[in-house]
């Protein structure tokens, strides 16, 4: 038996010595990314005594526990149970609460790779760009550095391959693309994704009011601009949000 088969979804692992781990498949998915996100925000309703943090990734949520409150023990059987009240394989998408509007450019010095990406999924780099800014992403995941969203998903023609090599450094603020998923780094950083744009918008900044400006499940609409434009926005730009909007959504 696999390591990959060796236990049903969703399931629990342990994880060192204060955490557990939910995981609801091995890669991600439409289904995972909804079963995660929704499980997470049942796990914080529910308040469980001695839980003091949750986390999530793109297929599993670690829920960390204080052991001078309560056991692993204990909160396995707590978190099992909600676990049994529904089926996480057929939740919605959770109601966005903000819709951020986020200027980029593409292509040329701000994309170096968008010629080669759009290639690989057969399309034009308009049509690439256009396949972009028409979806209505989420945050899937904040993670790898602080305040760094995970993007997604793209149609699954978008899922591309990794570089087998690493480009040695993008800038803070490019935007990357594989696996169905957009990156958008918020630290000049080495990566094995290739860079199809760039903006203005910085995730996080340590001395800014509110450091982390993305949260899960936000949905971000990128916006095609102009280089000239995105030279313009960036010298103007004090507060690291690069043009963007963010759009409040009431609760219906």
């Amino acid at each position: 038996m696999t390591a990959q088969n060796a236990a049903p979804f969703p399931c629990l692992l342990p994880f060192g010595v204060d955490s557990i781990v939910v995981r609801f498949a091995w890669t991600a998915s439409d289904t995972a990314t909804r079963a995660v996100q929704n499980f997470q925000r049942a796990i914080t309703a529910a308040a469980l005594p001695g839980v003091v943090e949750t986390a999530t990734a793109l297929a599993s949520v670690i829920i960390s526990f204080d052991r001078g409150v309560t056991t692993r023990a204990v909160v396995c059987d707590q978190v099992q149970q909600i676990l049994d009240s529904t089926d996480w394989t057929r939740t919605q998408p959770p109601p966005a609460q903000r819709i951020w509007h986020i200027p980029v450019a593409f292509g040329g010095d701000y994309g170096p790779q968008l010629d080669q990406v759009a290639q690989m999924i057969s399309r034009t780099p308009d049509q690439a760009i256009a396949e972009i800014t028409d979806t209505d992403l989420r945050v899937l995941s904040i993670g790898f550095a602080p305040g760094q969203p995970y993007i997604g998903l793209l149609d699954p023609h978008w899922n591309i391959p990794r570089q087998t090599e690493l480009t040695p450094q993008v800038p803070a603020g490019a935007l990357v693309v594989a696996v169905r998923q957009l990156v958008l780094f918020t630290n000049p950083s080495v990566t094995g994704w290739r860079q199809v744009g760039y903006c203005g918008f910085r995730p996080f900044l340590a001395d800014r009011a509110d450091p982390f400006a993305l949260k899960l499940g936000d949905v971000l609409k990128f916006h095609a601009v102009s280089h000239s434009d995105m030279t313009t926005i960036t010298a103007s730009d004090d507060a690291g949000l690069g043009g963007a909007r963010c759009e409040s959504v009431s609760a219906a």
